[in-house]
């Protein structure tokens, strides 16, 4: 019996701009069919940090030059990010579905993510987004009114607020297409914040962690496993000491401890271990996978990966 399993792609499995990314998810692309050939339902979600960043700070340069482009609100940037990636990783896809000889419809669907609108994450912007700037670079931004720290010691980005995902608006067509036996592109970059008005579903100025969302999504659609993928095998403690011990089986009474120990970094494993943790306590028996890109196939078989669960 087929199996549905969620995947979250990192930043790693797609370029830093157009043309990179391009040539990015046709690598991506190959681990992601070899799941779908070994009989899997695979719903793919994906981060647009650096993507989303460089929308909306091109769009915010256009606004201010002799042209007069229109300003492009936050939401809508978000939305232009899931669209261009969301193409790229199905035309990848769809490609190297037909050079398997397997036919499968492939299709991206722009989601909107429920959060709260007094959720106190607005009032303390946390999430990186767009490129990585010097210290010199980040202050001339902020005199822009942009809002920069410090990224895991590799330079500075900016930060917008990331509430967390209260529901997934498209959630049932979602739903349908899996049934249908599409594979399914949803939720990408945290998918497009909203918040409940008296007039409707309004679209706010933040990025949802897009592993947070991403396990929301695998436990609304009752998946099988969440896969996080990062750039490393393993989940590590003491990571990048003489010390460092790498991990296969995490409970999430243990994942709690080493959080409260500061053993994840703030801006990379932290997030993905909470996700994991959340997947793990939506439903008894569920269980969480952070592993490479690589090593999905071999993570879900037993051989390699960090289970959460």
């Amino acid at each position: 019996m087929s199996k549905i399993i969620v995947l979250a792609l990192g930043g790693n499995a797609l370029g830093n701009n157009s043309e990179e990314q391009k040539e990015a998810v046709k690598h991506t692309s190959k681990s992601i069919v070899d799941l779908i050939e070994g009989g899997n339902q695979v719903i793919i979600s994906h981060g647009n940090g650096p993507q989303v960043g460089m929308i909306n700070l091109a769009m915010d340069t256009a606004s201010k030059s002799e042209a007069g482009t229109p300003e492009m609100p936050f939401p809508e940037c978000g939305a232009m990010s899931q669209g261009y990636i969301g193409y790229h990783l199905q035309n990848a896809i769809q490609n190297e579905l037909r050079k398997r000889g397997l036919n499968k419809p492939v299709a991206t669907v722009v989601t909107q993510v429920v959060v709260d609108k007094n959720d106190p994450a607005f009032q303390n912007p946390t999430k990186p987004v767009g490129s990585f700037y010097t210290k010199e670079e980040a202050d001339l931004m902020v005199a822009k009114g942009f809002t920069f720290k410090e990224d895991a010691g590799r330079g500075y980005r900016r930060v917008v607020p990331s509430p967390k995902p209260i529901d997934i608006v498209e959630i049932e067509f979602i739903k349908s297409l899996i049934d249908t036996g599409n594979i399914v592109i949803a939720a990408g970059g945290g998918g497009i914040p909203v918040v409940e008005e008296d007039s409707g579903l309004t679209g706010i100025p933040a990025v949802i962690d897009k592993d947070f969302t991403t396990a929301k999504l695998a436990e609304l659609v009752d998946a099988d496993s969440l896969i996080i993928l990062t750039a490393v095998e393993k989940v590590a403690i003491r990571f990048g000491k003489p010390d460092q011990l790498w991990l296969s089986e995490l409970t999430v009474d243990e994942a709690e401890k080493y959080i409260a120990d500061k053993e994840f970094a703030e801006g990379s494993m932290l997030p993905k271990v909470r996700a994991a943790m959340s997947f793990a306590l939506s439903k008894t028996g569920r269980r969480a996978l952070i592993t490479s890109l690589e090593k999905a196939a071999d993570g879900l078989e037993g051989k390699t990966g960090t289970w959460i669960g």
